[in-house]
């Protein structure tokens, strides 16, 4: 009799816990699928879609005709650190292909999967009190374009909650902070929950606005070589 009571004591805790567990992931999914819908409000033609990891990326177009893709990349691999949600703005350049990259990554761990600056092929030389801040540039970018563009990307990381921005030819992406994860349910459960219900607009704007600061260098005509 006591064997049957503890089994059934077992079945009746084991449906309780996957019900709370289904009941914490349908939740956790609709926070997800909603974080957008304010951006998507404000931006013309926004089209919403779901990612494999459950969360929204949205396209759409500004009002210079630019197509631009929004974002949200959950950080969970630095050890010792809160999870963090950045907001990845990616706008596609019509410029026309050529032309020096360059691009800087504030605070580098090494463990920024999302990250492009790493991949950049030139290590360029910090541009005075820029601090923890790694620059690079592709190889055809001269000296005088790098301290031109690295004064603008020292003047834009004054900012700390921008964590990268590149220029291309073909793109500018900004990487920003969007969301630190909740202290508690990180350290005693280990779950990822940010404490924001949805993305402002305004976070949107401010990307964008660093993305034109560093498009408008990289665009200015390049200087002439002296040879």
């Amino acid at each position: 009799m006591t064997g049957v009571l503890f089994a059934l004591f077992v079945v009746t805790g084991s449906g309780v816990l996957y019900a709370m567990a289904l009941r914490d992931h349908r939740r956790a999914a609709a926070w997800r699928a909603h974080l957008l819908d304010r951006v998507a409000s404000t931006l013309p033609e926004a089209r919403l879609a779901m990612r494999p990891d459950g969360f929204p990326a949205l396209a759409s177009r500004l009002p210079d005709g630019r197509q631009v893709t929004i974002e949200l990349i959950p950080d969970t691999l630095v050890f010792r650190r809160l999870p963090e949600l950045w907001l990845i703005v990616t706008i596609a350049e019509t410029m026309d292909g050529t032309g020096p990259s360059i691009g800087g990554l504030a605070r580098p761990t090494g463990a920024e999967f999302y990250a492009m600056v790493p991949a950049l092929p030139r290590l360029l030389q910090l541009p005075d009190g820029a601090g923890s801040l790694l620059v690079k540039g592709s190889d055809d970018i001269s000296v005088l374009e790098a301290g031109r563009l690295g004064a603008e990307l020292a003047r834009l990381f004054e900012d700390e909650e921008l964590k990268e921005i590149v220029a291309t030819p073909r793109l500018t992406r900004v990487v920003r902070h969007a969301a630190e994860g909740h202290r508690g349910a990180h350290l005693l459960l280990r779950q990822t929950r940010f404490a924001i219900d949805a993305i402002p607009p305004d976070l949107v704007s401010r990307a964008l606005a660093d993305a034109d600061g560093l498009r408008a260098a990289q665009a200015s005509p390049r200087p002439a070589s002296p040879y």
